[in-house]
């Protein structure tokens, strides 16, 4: 707490911005009198899965254009250790499909939120539709077209 403010962090790759992640923001915006939202780089998901389809200067001025945070900062690493100490970091959410993976904070005494995130939409889900969308049209466009077959003399 700083000067009687709970300062709450949270953070995500934020590709292909959706609904759940405006509820993981807004849910942390409750419990804070300051949110930090941190963007994770390129850099930093590549090395646990594949790359955004949004590039991270994109992913960053999409969470800055919000209204919900007060400050957005590049996020480099998954381990929140120096970040928590440097910033004097109150509360962590983070969406539930990470649970478990930041009970660490605790002896920091950073409380930890895993935000459920429930059934619906995710940026895996969203890629997956317009993936399967893309091959649905496909096929259609080649049931559609007739089939030129070359003339035999």
């Amino acid at each position: 707490m700083f000067k009687d403010k709970t300062i709450v962090y949270t953070s995500g790759t934020f590709d292909m911005f959706h609904y759940n992640h405006l509820r993981m923001i807004n849910y942390a915006r409750s419990l804070a009198d300051i949110l930090i939202v941190g963007v994770s780089t390129d850099e930093l998901v590549t090395s646990y899965k594949a790359k955004p389809i949004i590039t991270f200067h994109e992913r960053l001025q999409i969470i800055e254009a919000l209204k919900t945070p007060d400050i957005v900062i590049p996020q480099h690493s998954l381990d929140h250790t120096d970040l928590v100490k440097k910033l004097n970091i109150d509360a962590f959410v983070v969406g539930d499909d990470w649970y478990g993976k930041y009970d660490y904070l605790d002896a920091l005494g950073v409380k930890v939120f895993y935000f459920p995130y429930g059934t619906g939409v995710s940026t895996s889900n969203l890629k997956k539709t317009i993936h399967d969308s893309y091959e649905e049209q496909l096929l259609l466009r080649r049931k559609e077209k007739p089939s030129v077959s070359p003339d035999k003399h």
